[in-house]
């Protein structure tokens, strides 16, 4: 598997000297989250301050942007970084898009098929100066007199799809060119729910397993006390387990009262031996694992403490 990692800082200077310090310690990919910042603010930061690991966003919102801006900042990614960018794209929940964004809710799956194509043609298409056009329900495309004139890294950029739920899974399946899974995701569950499903959509697309990316992600508490390990993924579990979006998920660990069980399951806690173990059983499933530190309910020194001891896995296991 190859191991990578999603970079915290408190400030962006602090957030890209992890991201540094990871592919240091010999992260293959570094992921840029969207909530607290820009996906593709910070994509670009940590571009500017990595030398070779692939930059990715994990997740880019697809539906608060039009595929036009998506395009056009993946391009201008892949090119700060010398085409090492891939754009991972998420359709949030209807409440982030409708009431944070004042976005347009459609049937999400149908939705970010079409916004992966209208993104793709237009990464294609934009440096050939004749109209860009797709018909569709979502986002049609109507682009007439436009040439990007800028260097341009590749005419292809590499459409990664988070999904959780099977519908949207199968659809990462059948057009992407990568799957990321939500930071709480056990073996069991990658196993039984999230591959059938990605099989699935790879068969209807008459694609092999081979053409797919599946990016597991694996909140990762390291401390040589148990306790202390545990403590601090405590909050990820909290907030999940508060909300209704993820009922189904934590019915399948049958977890829904039982915190402590919930850590073992579902985040990677404790001494670097017992994380390791964890992370193998992924191996043979999954290629790529996708490391965080916690930080639901945790102070800056408390997630730093934990990134730095993160970091310092990653080095051994590379």
């Amino acid at each position: 598997m190859r191991i990578t990692y999603g970079p915290w800082g408190e400030t962006l200077d602090e957030l890209v000297a992890a991201a540094r310090a990871a592919e240091d310690a010999g992260a293959q990919a570094i992921w840029a989250p969207e909530l607290h910042r820009s996906s593709t603010v910070t994509a670009a930061a940590v571009a500017a301050g990595t030398r070779s690991a692939r930059i990715g966003t994990a997740i880019t919102l697809a539906f608060v942007r039009s595929p036009m801006v998506t395009a056009l900042e993946a391009l201008d990614l892949d090119e700060l970084s010398g085409g090492r960018f891939v754009l991972g794209l998420g359709a949030g929940v209807k409440r982030l898009n409708q009431d944070w964004h004042n976005a347009r809710w459609g049937h999400p799956v149908a939705h970010l098929r079409e916004s992966v194509a209208a993104v793709r043609h237009i990464v294609a298409h934009a440096a050939d100066g004749e109209p860009m056009v797709l018909a569709g329900e979502y986002e049609p495309l109507a682009v007439h007199g436009f040439r990007r004139p800028h260097p341009q890294a590749r005419r292809e950029i590499p459409v990664y799809l988070a999904g959780m739920g099977p519908a949207m899974t199968r659809l990462a399946g059948e057009i992407g060119d990568g799957w990321i899974s939500h930071e709480l995701c056990s073996e069991p569950w990658l196993r039984e729910c999230a591959m059938p499903a990605l099989g699935e959509g790879l068969r209807n697309a008459g694609r092999d397993r081979a053409s797919l990316d599946v990016v597991v992600s694996a909140v990762c508490s390291v401390d040589p006390d148990p306790a202390a390990a545990r403590r601090r993924v405590s909050g990820v579990i909290e907030f999940y387990a508060s909300v209704r979006t993820y009922a189904d998920f934590f019915a399948f660990h049958e977890l829904s009262d039982d915190r402590d069980r919930a850590i073992d399951a579902l985040t990677l806690a404790g001494p670097p031996g017992h994380v390791r173990e964890r992370l193998a059983a992924y191996d043979g499933i999954a290629d790529t694992v996708k490391l965080t530190p916690p930080t639901h309910g945790l102070t800056a020194a408390e997630t730093r403490a934990a990134q730095k001891r993160l970091i310092e896995l990653i080095r051994e296991l590379a």
